[in-house]
C-alpha cells in the first residue's frame, strides 16, 4: 500500500510524476475540476456547485484512495486555476484545511523532491480570485447573452473578455474599409562597379506617372558617382525568453499554429516533463538552468558563443509562474509524441539557447550616389545566437570609395499603392491584448476559440483580388512602359468578422461601453491580481462590477431590434427599396420592405461571395436578386422523385423525398440536376432497410441503425449481416443499445448535461 498518494489533474502529468517519486506515492488525476459552478446568487454572490456527472467515478477512486493513504499531497498546476482545483478537491474529499499542497515549474526528479521539501497549504486568496473572475463571466455570461440573442440577429452569446477582441477584430476592418489606397512611384536603380548592386532613390517621390517619367527622363542623361561610404559595425540582440503570450505569437509567425494548437501541444510537452510550465508570463529563469545552458553552449560552440543574461518581467502583476517557457533537459534538442510538439518544442529549445548566446555582429555599409540614390548592404560577421534561431541574408555591396563614377545599368520607376494597417493574426490579436492587459496566459487560446466558435469572426479564405500597375523602365536611353499585375487584399490566415460580429461589436459598443472598453477590462485584470495578493475583497470587487453592469442590462432591454440595415437603392423594374440585412444565417439582400410594413413578402438573396452588407453594391444585389428563389425544382430521378434545392439553419441541402441531403460543396442557386443526382443516388444506396421512424444506413463508419429522434443510432456489430435485421430486432437493438455516460456540454446559457439535485454552496 503506498503511503502518500498524490492528486494532480492530468492523467499524462500523474503518469510521468509516478516514474520520479517512487513506490511510496501513488499519483492520480482529478482529470481537470471536479465541480461545476452553476448558479450566483445575485446579491450575495455565493456559488452553488454541482459535482460534475461525468467525475463520479474519479471522486469514488480519489475517495477510496484517500482513506488508504498516510499523506495527500495536492499537485494541481501553479496557477490560480490549479490553485481552485486543489480547493475544490479538499471540499468534496473532505481533507482537512492543512492538507499538503505543492506547486513546481517543472515536472523532474529534482523540481519534484525540491516541492515535497517545502510544501504548504491551499492559496485561499488565489482560490478567490478565481473564483471572482468565473463568477463576473457568469454574470456577464447570462445577462449580456441573453440581451445579445433578443436584440442582434443571429448572435448566440457575449463574453467579458472576448468581446473587447472582437471589437478590436472589428475596428481594424472598419479602418480597412475607410482607407483610402493612393500610389506614388518608387524609383529603383540597378549599377555596376567591379559587381553589380541595387539602390534606391531617396529624393522627392513622384506622385503620378507623368512626373515620374520625367524623372527617368532626367536621371536617364545623369552621370552618376560615389559622393560617400559610410561603414559601421551592428550588433543584433537576442531574444528573451518564451511567455504563454510570446510563445503563441511566435508559433503562429513562424510555424502557423493557432492558440489553441499551441497551447495543445505545450500541454503535452509539459506533462511529459520535457518543457516548464507553459502558462506563465514570467520572464525568469532560474540560476541552475541558466548555468546549464552555459555549459552546453561553451560544450557546443565555443565559449565566444556564450552571453548569459538575465531578464526580469516588467510587469510587477506576473505571478502566474515564476519561470519563462524552457526545456527541463536543454541537451534534449529534440522531442515531442507528434509533428506539432516536435515542430514547438525545436521553437522553445532555439529560443531558451539563443537568450544565453552572444549577440550577432553585422557591419554595415552605406553607399550615396550622385542624384540622391542610396544603397545599404549588410555583412554577418559573428552570427552569436543566430546560429540557432532566426536568421539573416548577407547583402554584399562592391569596394568603393568617394569619387569613382559607377556604371548605370537601368533605373525603374514602379506605381506603389500604401497599404491600410493589416487585419489581425491570432498572434497579433494576443500581441495587442497582451499590450492593452487584457486577458491572462491561460485565456488567450479560449478567446481565439469562442470568438470563431460564435461565429462572430472567421479565417480568411482570399488570396487577394488583382489590380494593374504601371512600371516604367529605363534602360539604354530608352524608357519603355509596362502594365503588370499584382494581388493586393488577401485575408488568408487572418481574422476577419462576419456580419453578424460586426452588429455584436456595434451593439455592444452602443449599449455596454465598459464591457468593450479596453482599460475597463485591462483595470478589472488588475483588480483580480488584488484580491489574489488580499488587498481587494471578493464580494466589494464583484458589487462594483455587477451594480452598473446590471443598470446597462436594464436599459438596453429598451433598445431597439439591432440590425443596422442598409439601403442600397432602389429596383429599377418594380421601384422597391434593396435593402443588405444581416439575419441569423449572416448578410443577405432584401427586395423590398418588411411584410408587416409593406403587406406583401420580400424576396431576398445571399449576399455575392466575398462581399458584406457594407462593401455590396446595388448593381451586385440586382444580379443576386435575378438568381432563383429557392427552394428550386431541378427534375425528376428515375424512382420518379422531385429533385430539390434548398437552404436552411444548417447551410444548402437537396431534398429528395422524405431524405434531406447536405450539399455544402454547392450553390443551391445554380447546383444542376446532373450534379445533383449522384448525390441522390449515393444516398439511396446507402440505405439498406427503411420503415420510415426506424431505419438501417450504410455510414461511412459502417452499418448502423438509426431511430426516431436525434442522435438515436445504433452501430451494427461486425459479425451481423445488416441486410437479414428485421424491424423487430431493430427496434430491440436500439432499446438494448450500450448506455454512454452523458456528457456535461457548454450551452449558451451554461452548462447542461446530468446534474445532481443537491448542490453545495460556496461563500467563499
Amino acid at each position: 500500500m503506498s503511503k502518500n498518494l498524490v492528486i494532480v489533474e492530468s492523467p499524462a502529468k500523474a503518469h510521468t510524476i509516478e516514474k520520479y517519486l517512487g513506490s511510496d506515492f501513488k499519483v492520480l488525476a482529478s482529470v481537470g475540476h471536479i465541480r461545476k459552478d452553476t448558479k450566483v446568487d445575485k446579491s450575495t454572490f455565493d456559488v452553488t456547485y454541482e459535482i460534475d456527472p461525468e467525475h463520479k467515478s474519479i471522486i469514488k477512486e480519489l475517495e477510496k484512495e484517500a482513506k488508504k493513504a498516510d499523506k495527500i499531497w495536492l499537485a494541481t498546476d501553479e496557477d490560480r486555476e490549479g490553485e481552485s482545483i486543489s480547493w475544490h478537491l479538499c471540499e468534496v474529499l473532505k481533507l482537512p484545511k492543512n492538507t499538503a499542497r505543492i506547486t513546481f515549474h517543472e515536472i523532474t526528479k529534482p523540481a519534484l523532491e525540491e516541492a515535497i521539501k517545502n510544501p504548504r497549504t491551499v492559496d485561499m486568496d488565489m482560490v478567490a480570485s478565481q473564483q471572482a473572475r468565473q463568477t463576473l463571466d457568469m454574470l456577464v455570461g447570462y445577462d449580456l447573452s441573453d440581451m445579445v440573442r433578443k436584440k442582434v440577429p443571429g448572435a448566440i452569446s457575449a463574453g467579458r473578455v472576448q468581446s473587447p477582441a472582437l471589437r478590436l477584430i472589428v475596428e481594424r476592418e472598419k479602418e480597412i474599409e475607410k482607407f483610402e489606397s493612393k500610389s506614388t512611384f518608387k524609383v529603383t536603380g540597378k549599377f555596376h562597379k567591379d559587381a553589380d548592386f541595387d539602390a534606391s532613390y531617396d529624393g522627392e517621390t513622384p506622385k503620378d506617372e507623368e512626373n515620374a517619367t520625367k524623372l527617368l527622363e532626367d536621371l536617364t542623361k545623369s552621370d552618376f558617382m560615389v559622393e560617400s561610404v559610410e561603414e559601421t559595425e551592428g550588433t543584433k540582440a537576442g531574444p528573451v525568453p518564451f511567455t504563454t503570450a510570446s510563445l503563441q505569437i511566435e508559433a503562429n509567425a513562424k510555424l502557423g499554429f493557432s492558440s489553441r494548437t499551441t497551447m495543445s501541444a505545450a500541454q503535452g510537452l509539459y506533462q511529459a516533463g520535457l518543457i516548464t510550465y507553459h502558462r506563465t508570463d514570467s520572464l525568469n529563469l532560474s540560476k541552475q538552468a541558466v548555468a546549464t545552458i552555459a555549459g552546453y553552449i561553451e560544450a557546443s560552440f565555443g565559449k565566444n558563443y556564450l552571453h548569459t543574461r538575465v531578464f526580469k518581467t516588467k510587469d510587477a502583476s506576473a505571478q502566474e509562474a515564476h519561470e519563462a517557457i524552457r526545456p527541463t533537459d536543454i541537451t534534449r534538442t529534440a522531442a515531442g509524441k507528434n509533428d506539432y510538439e516536435k515542430r514547438l518544442y525545436n521553437l522553445i529549445w532555439s529560443r531558451t539557447v539563443a537568450t544565453q548566446m552572444a549577440n550577432a555582429k553585422v557591419a554595415k555599409t552605406t553607399i550615396r550616389l550622385s542624384h540622391d540614390f542610396i544603397a545599404k548592404g549588410e555583412v554577418v560577421i559573428f552570427d552569436g545566437f543566430l546560429k540557432v534561431y532566426g536568421k539573416s541574408k548577407d547583402l554584399e555591396l562592391p569596394k568603393v570609395t568617394k569619387g569613382d563614377k559607377v556604371d548605370c545599368l537601368s533605373l525603374t520607376a514602379r506605381q506603389t499603392f500604401a497599404k491600410p494597417a493589416a487585419r489581425y493574426t491570432e498572434g497579433s490579436l494576443v500581441k495587442k491584448l497582451e499590450e492593452l492587459g487584457i486577458g491572462r496566459p491561460s485565456t488567450y487560446a479560449s478567446i481565439m476559440t469562442a470568438i470563431q466558435a460564435r461565429g462572430y469572426v472567421v479565417k480568411g479564405e482570399s488570396e487577394g483580388e488583382e489590380r494593374e500597375v504601371v512600371e516604367l523602365t529605363s534602360e539604354r536611353g530608352k524608357i519603355s512602359r509596362n502594365v503588370v499585375k499584382e494581388k493586393y487584399g488577401a485575408n488568408k490566415g487572418k481574422l476577419v468578422p462576419t456580419p453578424i460580429g460586426e452588429l455584436v461589436a456595434g451593439f455592444l459598443t452602443d449599449n455596454f461601453k465598459n464591457i468593450v472598453d479596453y482599460k475597463f477590462t485591462a483595470n478589472i485584470e488588475k483588480d483580480l491580481d488584488l484580491v489574489a495578493d488580499a488587498k481587494l475583497e471578493r464580494v466589494k470587487m464583484l458589487k462594483d462590477f455587477y451594480g452598473p453592469f446590471r443598470d446597462s442590462v436594464l436599459v438596453a432591454q429598451g433598445v431597439e431590434r439591432y440590425n443596422n440595415a442598409r439601403l442600397l437603392g432602389h429596383d429599377p423594374k418594380t421601384g422597391k427599396p434593396i435593402y443588405a440585412k444581416v439575419g441569423k444565417n449572416g448578410g443577405f439582400i432584401q427586395l423590398g420592405d418588411n411584410e408587416k410594413e409593406s403587406g406583401e413578402k420580400p424576396r431576398f438573396a445571399p449576399l455575392p461571395k466575398r462581399k458584406s452588407t457594407k462593401t455590396v453594391t446595388l448593381e451586385q444585389a440586382l444580379s443576386q436578386l435575378e438568381l432563383p428563389a429557392l427552394p428550386r425544382v431541378l427534375g425528376k430521378a428515375k424512382d420518379g422523385v422531385e429533385l430539390i434545392a434548398a437552404s436552411g439553419p444548417f447551410g444548402p441541402y437537396l431534398k429528395g423525398g422524405k431524405y434531406n441531403i447536405p450539399i455544402k460543396d454547392y450553390d443551391p442557386y445554380i447546383v444542376t440536376f446532373e450534379e445533383a443526382l449522384p448525390l441522390y443516388q449515393k444516398k439511396i444506396d446507402s440505405i439498406i432497410a427503411d420503415w420510415d421512424e426506424v431505419m438501417i444506413i450504410n455510414g461511412a463508419y459502417g452499418p448502423y441503425i438509426k431511430g426516431p429522434g436525434r442522435r438515436n443510432n445504433v452501430k451494427i456489430p461486425k459479425d451481423i449481416d445488416p441486410k437479414k435485421i428485421t424491424l423487430e430486432q431493430a427496434k430491440e437493438m436500439l432499446e438494448n443499445k450500450p448506455k454512454t455516460a452523458k456528457k456535461a456540454t457548454k450551452t449558451r446559457r451554461g452548462v447542461r448535461g446530468g446534474r445532481k439535485k443537491t448542490a453545495a454552496k460556496s461563500k467563499k
